[in-house]
């Protein structure tokens, strides 16, 4: 057991290297964010994979000749397969070394052996060892759990990925024809129908189809150059539709839709949506990181959680003029606003409520426990990915709705909300009390004892507690889930 958990730590932590490794010169070269990697999670299996089967081949070998020349061997061959495997199913060469001297069909370039050999050297003789002894050091079970979900994660997107691809050629086959056909046809009118037929074409594409063509910059289609060339346009042309968004302006008051620009009603909306938002993505997080269903809720009725929705409206009104701006810049920007959001978030619910719901105390480069550098790094990626695509298109859909409709739809949300909100301090406050065995003064304060028990909290607000009991409830609520 104790070889198989190092094998899948292997894996991981050199995808992850591997995967950084192209990040890091690609961002700095181009100044941009741009996922270098066939999949949407930040890992390269096949680098994961390479460095794995150095470590069941050679962990154990001491001669430093045999260490290099059999990783090199090794990990040539297995670029070499892998290569050439991945260009008859897709019809794709991921990186083609074809136009360098000596080179291997394409596949290989003349230096890349060296540099596995070396690789595949300093990996058994300075890395192995110690990550092997890490590994000892965790109970047998988290040593498992880590890696076999990170596992499971890149299979499912891996999956997802190699099914994007499959039907990113076929796309490209019929955006082939369509083109040859063009060419071929000499009447204006016909042209210019199969020239429609072509963008709608294209306009079906999805957009996370036109990521994996930005993965991979050095790829090469072995027939569809021209298509390709064309996605990327046309990604282009996305982002300059959404850029619409932002610079439409109305000057006819009349003329303008419901919840024109960042007005109030706007802003409500997205917090509201943001806010649901906020609950799916905790759902699905207790689920797939933390193993099990739990109700994750900032309020007492609805499946809201503020803290998302003041998310988005503050990183609305603070990146809203950025919409020109690069991804990096958008992206670092999205990190500190979001990471000083939800420690402000933090500090005034334990500084005027007297409780926390979240505790980064013991995770690494954390702040106060407030926030970490992890959620910071999340708070980036939503941001981004907020400003880029979901804003526009939210916005858009919300400038939809009726105008009269809306008004009213929005004054009657804006009630229950606010409602909501301040029922949902005094639960909290109440649940507080008695904890300290405060009895109500008032029969407001009996009612919600009442309908708003320690059951009730405690279900919707699982992990919020006094800051001295937050640690110690977590842990119950462990080994009840356990011993359930």
């Amino acid at each position: 057991m104790d070889f198989f958990t190092e094998i899948l730590w292997v894996f991981t932590i050199f995808s992850f290297l591997g995967w950084l490794v192209q990040f890091v010169p690609r961002i700095i070269k181009e100044k941009k964010f741009r996922n270098p990697g066939f999949l949407i999670l930040p890992f390269l299996p096949s680098h994961g994979i390479g460095m794995a089967l150095v470590f069941i081949l050679f962990s154990g070998v001491k001669s430093l000749f045999v260490l290099f020349f059999g990783s090199a061997i090794l990990l040539t061959l297995y670029k070499y397969a892998l290569s050439m495997i991945f260009e008859k199913s897709f019809g794709f060469k991921w990186k083609d070394y074809s136009k360098k001297r000596f080179s291997l069909n394409g596949y290989v370039s003349v230096w890349e052996p060296f540099l596995y050999g070396a690789l595949g050297l300093l990996a058994v003789k300075f890395c192995f060892a110690p990550l092997a002894e890490l590994v000892r050091l965790l109970p047998w079970w988290v040593a498992l759990l880590i890696p076999g979900v990170i596992v499971v994660l890149i299979a499912a997107d891996f999956m997802i990925s190699l099914i994007t691809v499959i039907n990113l050629r076929k796309n490209l086959k019929k955006m082939n024809d369509i083109s040859v056909l063009i060419e071929e046809n000499d009447e204006d009118e016909a042209e210019e129908e199969l020239k429609k037929n072509y963008e709608l074409r294209m306009l079906k594409s999805k957009k996370f189809r036109l990521r994996l063509v930005a993965a991979f910059p050095d790829m090469q289609s072995l027939n569809y150059e021209k298509q390709l060339s064309d996605f990327k346009k046309h990604f282009n042309l996305i982002r300059e539709k959404n850029n619409e968004t932002y610079e439409k302006k109305i000057e006819n008051v009349e003329e303008r839709p419901f919840a024109y620009g960042l007005c109030f009603s706007k802003l409500f909306w997205l917090f509201l949506i943001g806010s649901a938002f906020g609950t799916l993505l905790e759902t699905f997080w207790s689920i797939f990181i933390d193993g099990h269903l739990e109700m994750r809720v900032g309020v007492v009725i609805g499946p809201f959680i503020p803290v998302y929705g003041g998310g988005a409206v503050v990183i609305t009104l603070c990146l809203y003029r950025l919409h020109k701006s690069g991804d990096l810049v958008v992206y670092l920007a999205s990190a500190v606003i979001g990471a000083t959001f939800e420690y402000l978030c933090s500090y005034f619910q334990e500084t005027f409520l007297g409780t926390v719901s979240w505790d980064y105390s013991d995770t690494p480069f954390n702040l106060h426990g407030r926030t970490n550098l992890t959620f910071a790094l999340i708070w980036g990626l939503l941001g981004l990915v907020w400003l880029r695509y979901l804003y526009p298109l939210i916005s858009r859909m919300i400038e939809r709705i009726p105008k009269k409709p809306g008004k009213i739809i929005t004054i009657i949300l804006v009630v229950f909300m606010a409602l909501d909100g301040a029922l949902s301090i005094a639960s909290i406050t109440r649940y507080a009390d008695r904890k300290d065995n405060i009895a109500p003064k008032t029969i407001v304060g009996e009612t919600i004892d009442t309908v708003f028990n320690d059951d009730y909290m405690n279900f919707v607000f699982p992990h919020m507690a006094k800051p001295g009991e937050f640690f110690e409830n977590n842990k119950k609520l462990d080994e009840k889930r356990k011993s359930g």
